[in-house]
Parts: C-alpha cells; sequence; structure tokens
C-alpha cells in the first residue's frame, strides 16, 4: 500500500477558545514524535482573523521538546503582514534551534471579504487585500535571497532595503519555501469557485516559486488533477516536477459510526473556525468512520499522488483520536513506504 508521510496537526487556536492547554500541546507533540508515525507537527497561523499562539513562537517551544519530527506552519496566513527581513532573521533562528527542521508553508490569508476580523488583520497591519500576491511572490524571494546571500540588496513594489546580512543562516540549503492555496476550494461552501484566470495564476505560481504545494479540500481525483497541472507548468518554466512535493492539509475522525464522526467533525470545526460549514462541506475535508474506512481513504489519497498527509483531529478528545490513530490506522501504512 502507497503510503503519504503524516503530519499531525496541533489545534493552537483551541489555546485561545480554552478547549486545550500548553500542556496538551507539547504533550500531543512528543507523543507524535515517539510513535515514529509522523515526521511532521504542524501549528496554524493567524493574527485576528482566528486568534491563536502564534506560530513561530510555538514552534521554537517545540523545537526544545522534540529531536526529529520536522516543524511547520500551514499555512502562515501572516506571511503578507510580515517584514520578509525580520520573518528571514526568526524562520532561519527557528531552523538552527530545531537542527534543519522548519518548514514553512506560506500563504494568501483572507480577502476582506472573508469577515470583518480579516478586514481589520489588513487594517491593522497597513497592508490592502489587493496587495496580498504581490506581497507573498515579493516576500518568498527576498527569503530566498536573504537564506543565501551576504549584503543582499533589493528594489521591489513592497520592500527596499541594501547591504543586508542575516545571521545566523538556516541549517537547510535550501530552506524549504512551499506555498498553500486551494483556488477551486470555494465551491465547497456552495458559492462560485474561482475564475480560470485566478486558477491559472494560483497554480502558475506554485510551479515558479516554490519547492512544494499544500491544498485541501480536494477529493483525490481533484488533487491527481490539479498535481498533474503544476506538474506540466512547472516543466513550462523550466523546473523539474520531480523536485516539487506535495501535501494535504486535511482532517480525521475515527468513530465506527461514521455519521456520528461527522457530525462531531462540523461541531468541532464550527467552534474552532467561528464559522457554520455546511455537511458536505465537512464530509469533503474529513477522513472519518471506522479504522477501516480511514485507512482506505488515506490510502486513496496516497495512491493520487498526494506526497504529505497533514492531520487535524477533529475532536475535543485529542489524546483519544490520537492513540485511534496510532493504534488502529497508522499500522496499516508501517513499512509501505
Amino acid at each position: 500500500m502507497a503510503r503519504p508521510s503524516f503530519g499531525l496537526i496541533l489545534t493552537n487556536r483551541a489555546v485561545v477558545l480554552g478547549k486545550v492547554s500548553v500542556r496538551d500541546l507539547i504533550d500531543l507533540t512528543v507523543e507524535a514524535e515517539t510513535s515514529g508515525a509522523f515526521d511532521t507537527v504542524w501549528a496554524g497561523d493567524s493574527l485576528l482573523a482566528k486568534p491563536r499562539l502564534e506560530s513561530v513562537t510555538l514552534l521554537s517551544a517545540l523545537a526544545g521538546v522534540t529531536a526529529r519530527v520536522r516543524l511547520g506552519v500551514g499555512c502562515m496566513a501572516t506571511f503578507v503582514h510580515r517584514h520578509p527581513v525580520l520573518l528571514a532573521h526568526q524562520w532561519a533562528s527557528l531552523d538552527v534551534l530545531s537542527g534543519g527542521r522548519a518548514w514553512l508553508a506560506v500563504c494568501l490569508g483572507g480577502p476582506d471579504e472573508a469577515s470583518a476580523a480579516q478586514a481589520l488583520e489588513h487594517a491593522a497591519m497597513s497592508i490592502r487585500a489587493s496587495e496580498r500576491v504581490g506581497r507573498l511572490e515579493e516576500g518568498i524571494l527576498i527569503l530566498r535571497k536573504l537564506f543565501h546571500e551576504d549584503k543582499a540588496s533589493h528594489q521591489g513594489r513592497f520592500y527596499h532595503f541594501e547591504g543586508v546580512t542575516i545571521q545566523p543562516r538556516p541549517v537547510q540549503d535550501p530552506c524549504p519555501i512551499w506555498i498553500a492555496s486551494n483556488p477551486t476550494g470555494l465551491t465547497w461552501k456552495g458559492g462560485a469557485s474561482a475564475s480560470d484566470a485566478v486558477v491559472e495564476r494560483s497554480y502558475r505560481r506554485v510551479a515558479r516559486l516554490a519547492d512544494g504545494w499544500m491544498t485541501n479540500k480536494l477529493s483525490p481525483d481533484e488533487f491527481r488533477h490539479q498535481w498533474g497541472r503544476i506538474a506540466a507548468m512547472a516543466r513550462e518554466e523550466g523546473r523539474d516536477p520531480a523536485r516539487l512535493d506535495s501535501a494535504l492539509y486535511h482532517n480525521i475522525n475515527i468513530n465506527e459510526d461514521r455519521q456520528a464522526a461527522l457530525e462531531e467533525s462540523k461541531a468541532f470545526l464550527d467552534t474552532y473556525y467561528t464559522s457554520r460549514f455546511s455537511p458536505a462541506f465537512v464530509e469533503g475535508w474529513t477522513v472519518a468512520g471506522s479504522p477501516k474506512q480511514c485507512v482506505a481513504e488515506l490510502a486513496a489519497y496516497a495512491e493520487a499522488g498526494v506526497g504529505h498527509m497533514a492531520l487535524r483531529l477533529t475532536s475535543w478528545d485529542q489524546r483519544g483520536q490520537l492513540g485511534r490513530f496510532l493504534g488502529e490506522v497508522a499500522p496499516a501504512f508501517r513499512g509501505s513506504r
């Protein structure tokens, strides 16, 4: 059976919601590493739209209690708000503190119309929502420059500097920078899908700038098709598609009663995102059901070409769900890579 690598998504927003403690996040991280079933621990990122423990700070703390797992932020929705010179210093420091285990997946964050809190976030950081694409692309180029060059200079649309050297340098060379996007995912909420032009630009951005693509809310067949498009674009950009990798940001709830698993997942996600997702949206974003069902769904994604499965446990019983995953789901993939 094909096996992707697995990552555990921490519920760092749940600390603000009062549903889990910081100690819980640390303990879950240590258990994930000790189990050997996970090779990455992920933290989400937001400032005002979906407040939580700040991602780089949390991952730095986790670097001190782990030795093997990669430490990922997925996705860094505040990337467009962070000055890339300061972020380069912070991210390089995390990579040094962790011995070369930092994994950065950046994204655009939400538009103003996503919520009043999202609009406030842009306003508070003096960023126009219309600038997000330009700031993301320019920011990636600056990080790559600062991670490798002495006395780097940059004159762009948003950022200008001369003779900048960041120390320490990241341990990883290159230090991976992925792009997270799902331009076709709006249809899951019953709204209009992104235009063909927006989808084209989004995939082209990954093919041109990123070390990999993280996405969500796609079926295995949809993923296979979209990943094929990105690979073709990478070739057009003069890059080797084999050097790009992929990840799916997904949810899991293990329960012999699949309907109960989906209902618990919806209650969890509605609270976590302060939203009201449709049952169909939740079902499309969640591996749910008995251990056998969950294994089959995960295997379908692996067969579709997903390289990494980042999984969030959609239950406030985080330890219980983690125990079931480790004991009843993960063993099906052991030794299959």
